[in-house]
């Protein structure tokens, strides 16, 4: 296969319209998180409310990503995306113009940014159609690179919440999604063998598969670990180590871009070596300096480097991952994009929520830490379990040519 070969598969622009999508919903659905530590101390939030808070755009993005996954099957993934575009414009508009006064119009607000956070269940199939199965977990590592856009919202957010108050934010990030809206519209482009709609009940079959909850869980513990520490590690960096907001934000988006700018890498490697041995690697990582964050590191430096080794590891696992959904539910990716997105969404809820209560209970983060990384070590054993099946299975060489 030429190196190039990639390029001369798919649609670039719809490509390049995935990932921008992608981006700046994913800044916008984590933009609490970087805002927490100025909207805690103007509304007098608990540590627990202060998780909960970044926690609840989480849930309702991981929630809603099932209602894309059936609107992006029966209306095709460009329509569904803009639909989802105007309602967190007309979100963010609201949280700019209104009065945000109290932790319940807070909250309200996490509800309806989680709309962002469900544009992960169009932009992976809008770009997936497109590409043969050898190139999957390359295309849709470039689309979920979109990640990034969380590390705009840690290294931005905090400095403009300084210069013009934290609800001038919200009002502010109207103009680049505005942009990026008619981008999108001018150059996304549906694929031409998008599967046939299917009826709703037809969503819930497969779920009758094992290997679809298996695939739930093993991005629940990759994505996650990835969005519960991009929407807690601005408060975490504040609050175990009395870092400013702003430099709290700093070090969050280091965090951040690392585990985003790998998942297109997680993707192609995955593509080389397999997706199973790959994510295992991912996990072994993950769950150790996970488990060394847990034990509260004296120098926020050494804390910093010890959260982007994980965060690496985690998008990379996130890569991984979506190399191998689409070799086993190819016809199904739109529904499996939202349940498996929903799994990952579900998780970064539970850490998020968790580091907050762990905090507010025990005066530490470390439960919180140690449980996760706890959960990367079942994700391992897990897919040590069901790997020699896949491999003989629909990941066998008679069933598709790339790597498993």
């Amino acid at each position: 296969m030429k190196a190039n070969s990639f390029w001369k598969t798919g649609h670039t622009p719809t490509l390049f319209a995935s990932f921008l999508y992608f981006d700046l919903s994913f800044m916008v659905w984590v933009l609490l998180g970087p805002l927490a530590v100025q909207i805690a101390r103007d509304l007098g939030l608990s540590p627990a409310q202060k998780g909960l808070m970044v926690a609840t755009p989480l849930l309702t993005g991981a929630l809603l990503r099932i209602v894309m996954g059936i609107l992006v099957d029966h209306l095709k993934p460009k329509r569904a995306g803009a639909i989802g575009q105007v309602i967190v414009l007309a979100a963010l508009a609201w949280a700019w113009l209104g009065q945000l006064q109290n932790y319940a119009s807070i909250l309200t607000l996490g509800m309806l940014l989680g709309v962002a956070g469900a544009s992960f269940a169009v932009a992976l199939p809008l770009a997936s159609r497109w590409y043969p199965p050898q190139h999957q977990g390359t295309a849709l590592g470039i689309a979920g690179a979109g990640n990034s856009g969380t590390a705009f919202a840690a290294l931005f957010a905090p400095s403009l919440a300084l210069a013009f108050g934290w609800q001038n934010v919200f009002g502010l990030c109207i103009i680049p999604l505005g942009i990026v809206f008619v981008v999108y519209m001018m150059l996304a482009k549906d694929a031409p063998s998008s599967p046939a709609p299917k009826a709703l009940i037809e969503y819930l079959h497969v779920l009758k598969d094992k290997d679809a909850w298996w695939f739930m869980f093993f991005y629940s513990v990759t994505f996650g670990g990835f969005s519960g520490l991009a929407s807690s590690l601005t408060i975490y960096f504040n609050t175990q180590y009395g870092l400013s907001p702003v430099t709290a934000g700093y070090f969050t988006a280091a965090c951040v871009f690392a585990g985003s700018m790998v998942r297109p890498m997680g993707g192609i490697i995955a593509d080389r070596i397999g997706g199973i041995r790959t994510l295992s690697l991912m996990y072994v990582i993950a769950a150790l300096f996970l488990f060394i964050a847990s034990q509260g590191l004296r120098s926020h430096v050494l804390a910093l480097i010890v959260f982007v080794v994980a965060m690496l590891a985690l998008g990379t696992g996130n890569g991984a991952v979506f190399q191998l959904v689409p070799q086993r539910f190819r016809k199904e990716i739109g529904v499996m994009t939202g349940l498996v997105g929903m799994a990952g969404g579900i998780g970064g809820f539970y850490l998020a929520s968790s580091l907050g209560y762990s905090k507010q209970i025990t005066g530490s983060y470390q439960f919180g830490l140690t449980i996760f990384a706890t959960l990367a070590v079942a994700a391992l054993v897990g897919l040590s379990a069901v790997k020699e099946r896949w491999r003989t299975t629909w990941g066998s060489a008679a069933m598709t040519t790339a790597k498993i």
